[in-house]
């Protein structure tokens, strides 16, 4: 039997998958400049605040217990392993944040699913700043650490043969 076989929870499980969907869609319907102001990329706004809110039950969970326990890598495996969850968990909650601040920037109506939501700063002429460019680049960093993690994954499952994919398959 292999030392990876015991599953996630369902409730992680469906966070998981939602969340990576979420990234997903908000990356793909990314909107930048000035023009987001008179036309606001209200389903990417809705994406990225889902992930929001998605990683605060993920991480109760995870420090709950609702991560099965595992056969601990060894060396760089191990700290890859921590540096690469801590990155994305960081990513999962910094990127929403600083859009949202970037949309406040601009001035944009920030929306969640048809709730509107506050700015959390004073819209600016020109600009919106470095949060703004962090928010953009960071969005795609996201998409290659979570590519890596998904690679990952697979070497685990395939080379390692460990039963890690079926740790979080759905099912």
């Amino acid at each position: 039997m292999p030392s990876n076989s015991i599953r996630y929870s369902k409730s992680m499980i469906v966070i998981h998958w939602l969340t990576a969907l979420a990234v997903v869609g908000a990356w793909l319907t990314a909107e930048g400049g000035r023009h987001v102001v008179q036309n606001p990329p209200l389903l990417h706004f809705s994406l990225g605040l889902a992930v929001l809110a998605l990683v605060v039950p993920r991480l109760i969970l995870s420090l709950a217990g609702g991560a099965p326990a595992m056969a601990a890598p060894h060396g760089w495996l191990a700290t890859g392993a921590k540096v690469g969850h801590g990155l994305l968990y960081l990513l999962l909650i910094a990127v929403p944040i600083t859009g949202w601040y970037a949309a406040s920037r601009l001035g944009a109506p920030i929306s969640f699913f048809g709730l509107h939501l506050p700015a959390i700063t004073a819209p600016v002429q020109g600009r919106p700043g470095v949060i703004a460019e962090f928010h953009e680049n960071a969005g795609t960093f996201i998409l290659i650490l979570a590519g890596m993690h998904a690679l990952m994954a697979i070497w685990h499952q395939f080379v390692l043969h460990d039963g890690t994919l079926q740790r979080m398959s759905p099912r």
